[in-house]
């Protein structure tokens, strides 16, 4: 058994709390690390001490006292134990015991969520901005460029830094965006967990731009935009003969595109006017589509509408600025007026999303200080992305039966003065360094003229 024991205390001088851990393995020996301060080195015992244990028993532990805010009917539960075997949470209580074999992690009362939803993102499919050959999220072709069967989950990378980066921050999975290349109908992506596997997880989903950003890819109007979906969808639903030479579509695109006609995955549709959004939603029903708004900067002026409709919002609550004139109404109280109506409301960042995918706990927060109940700005970083993009089942809630995908907090979790202490997928505890803190240890001063790198 590996058991992890918080007995800290604070100095009369004010000093960072001591952390003391006792490890015993399968024999029963035991051996004490001598204690260490301040949260890095709790996160550095707990990431070796899942290390130490043997295969078997890494996906198996119990949490022991913890603030657990389950992101589902349960709520937070005060004082509360999580258990875990195989990799799945079996139990939420209190005073549960822990089978023999399994790993013991005392909480002390700090907050345990579930791994948080990094947003829209290209994480895995790119690696450095500024260099194409590693940036894999657009296609752009001369010759039928509107391609909804392009697929970039097909070049997700598992190894890539970009993961533990994010991981590290307390990110346990992200929805992979295709971006606008060619055409304003980007093509398909998904969810993929930060846990090093290869696939995505639930259905595909579409991705489409609307507006003024995608005006250059429709001769230079949003009105044109509607004219193209609709011979898109007179295509796909066959009342367009597949040999016109006007077609849009390859075969695999019309049978793409219907799919997702069909309800067969979710349309996300990057858009912030109201006015384009009204006209969405006019398409979406009739058309009988499962759409979802990323963005949606002046969402909040239809948000009866949207909430009528079943309309998730993934909005980027740090825009209060008009950046373009789609963006006149934004305002740091969009995500509170959508949920005060009834919108599912979750978050994603415009910009470099993927390098800085750790500022989406900075969106909800912020959201949180503008009117969002604390709970649902918890929420739309858990729950309810999962619940979008079909995967509410394995992830995005602290229940029996979900993956133990999970995030011990040192404080509040959507206070970005706080940080993740360690990081569980499928209940193996994540190491918790990535490229970024290997080089900030590396050139991390010491004693003497020189950085440690130097030595």
């Amino acid at each position: 058994m590996i058991r992890v024991r918080d007995v800290s205390r604070r100095s009369s001088k004010g000093h960072e709390p001591a952390t003391s851990v006792q490890i015993c393995g399968r024999t029963g020996e035991r051996r004490r690390v001598p204690a260490l301060a301040g949260t890095a080195a709790r996160a550095v015992l707990l990431a070796a001490c899942a290390a130490a244990s043997f295969a078997a028993a890494a996906q198996d532990l119990l949490i022991r006292n913890a603030t657990v805010h389950t992101a589902g009917p349960q709520g937070t539960l005060q004082a509360a134990d999580v258990l875990v075997q195989g990799g799945v949470i079996r139990a939420v209580g209190s005073a549960l015991s822990a089978p023999a074999g399994v790993a013991v992690v005392e909480a002390g009362g700090k907050p345990l969520t579930p791994a948080l939803f990094g947003g829209i993102t290209a994480i895995g499919i790119e690696e450095v901005s500024g260099e194409s050959a590693t940036d894999d999220a657009s296609l752009t072709l001369k010759e039928q460029p509107v391609r909804p069967e392009f697929d970039v989950t097909l070049a997700y990378n598992p190894a890539s830094v970009l993961i533990p980066v994010a991981r590290v921050e307390g990110l346990g999975f992200t929805l992979l965006g295709a971006t606008t290349g060619g055409a304003f109908v980007a093509g398909q992506g998904g969810v993929v967990r930060l846990d090093g596997s290869a696939d995505p997880i639930g259905s595909r989903a579409l991705f489409i731009r609307l507006g003024s950003a995608a005006s250059g890819l429709s001769g230079n109007s949003r009105a044109a935009q509607w004219m193209l979906l609709d011979q898109l969808v007179a295509e796909a639903r066959g009342r367009m003969p597949a040999d016109s030479p006007h077609a849009l579509l390859t075969p695999a695109g019309r049978a793409t595109l219907a799919r997702y006609l069909a309800g067969q995955g979710r349309i996300v549709v990057a858009v912030n006017r109201a006015a384009d959004i009204r006209q969405l939603l006019r398409w979406a029903a009739r058309e009988k589509v499962r759409i979802a708004i990323a963005g949606g900067a002046e969402a909040w002026k239809l948000a009866p509408q949207l909430a009528q409709a079943q309309v998730p919002v993934l909005v980027d609550a740090l825009a209060d600025l008009p950046a373009d004139f789609d963006q006149i109404g934004a305002t740091l109280e969009n995500a509170a007026r959508l949920h005060a109506a009834g919108v599912a409301v979750a978050f994603t960042q415009a910009g470099d999303a993927s390098h800085n995918a750790r500022k989406v706990r900075q969106l909800a927060g912020n959201a949180v200080a503008n009117g969002l109940p604390w709970e649902a700005g918890l929420a739309g970083l858990t729950r309810i992305p999962a619940q979008a993009f079909g995967v509410a089942e394995q992830i995005g809630t602290i229940a029996p039966g979900r993956r133990a995908d999970l995030v011990l907090w040192s404080g509040d979790p959507l206070d970005v003065a706080h940080t993740a202490e360690q990081v569980w997928l499928d209940g193996r505890a994540q190491p918790m360094r990535s490229r970024q803190t290997e080089l900030r240890d590396r050139y991390l001063r010491q004693a003497g003229p020189l950085p440690r790198a130097y030595d």
